[in-house]
């Protein structure tokens, strides 16, 4: 279990305020490669993963955290890993079923003024001080996506997926939205934009509407079996890289 806790600095986020001088710029550029680097040096060896997304403000006593963690057990029943944001809510629900049935869990945090805490139930952890770097390390390492009831937030992430799905990007990887009646009116609003034309109905062929934590995993399954081609990875002791 990862322990280890980022103390939130008490600083804004300055770098997109406009032009900055060039100092500026180029360490913000570094800062950036550099945690793209320690993901991909966190994450190499993991996986396969499927990635849950969903509130951070769910309880524990709350339905959507009750199916988040069954989600984590049944994927780790699958033998993947679970890969969440790492805080609280339905991030620390599919964290807590996979750890609990002994699968792999992963936490892929954000620094934030609020809301955002580590949670307790990660065996691998790293933590971002910029959303598009966690999203980008949410998305690379997943073979499917199950988007749970969210905010801005998880509605951010659900739609980049759909993009990346679109522009074929990413391909063939299924996504579940879970929760009929909190996502109606999302789907009401994309099949508008389908007889619009602004988007085609093919786009939305992997994605599964549903309640059912079974059916979820048939969809992801159907998919799964003929994506996961992952070649063995070894880690070189010169990188100092461990498994």
């Amino acid at each position: 279990m990862a322990t280890t806790k980022r103390i939130i600095p008490a600083r804004k986020h300055v770098y997109l305020e406009g032009p900055k001088s060039r100092s500026y710029e180029l360490k913000f550029v570094f800062k950036v490669c550099w945690q793209f680097i320690n993901g991909f040096r966190v994450l190499h060896f993991s996986g396969p993963c499927i990635t849950v997304f969903g509130s951070a403000r769910f309880k524990e006593d709350h339905i959507y955290y009750k199916a988040a963690r069954e989600f984590g057990k049944q994927i780790a029943q699958l033998g993947f890993s679970t890969i969440t944001g790492g805080g609280p809510g339905i991030m620390e629900a599919a964290n807590r079923g996979a750890f609990e049935s002994g699968g792999e869990s992963i936490g892929c945090n954000i620094v934030l003024p609020h809301e955002q805490q580590e949670n307790p139930y990660v065996h691998k952890s790293v933590t971002f001080d910029y959303f598009f770097v966690r999203k980008t390390i949410l998305i690379k390492y997943s073979y499917a996506f199950i988007i749970m009831p969210g905010g801005f937030g998880t509605m951010d992430e659900f739609y980049e997926i759909l993009t990346l799905i679109q522009t074929r990007t990413v391909t063939q990887f299924p996504v579940v939205l879970y929760g009929k009646s909190y996502f109606k009116t999302l789907m009401d609003n994309i099949n508008f934009m389908a007889e619009q034309g602004t988007i085609s109905k093919e786009d939305m062929n992997l994605v599964l509407l549903t309640d059912d934590i079974d059916e979820a995993i048939v969809h992801i399954q159907k998919y799964i079996t003929t994506n996961y081609k992952v070649k063995k990875r070894v880690p070189f002791w010169w990188l100092l890289e461990k498994r």
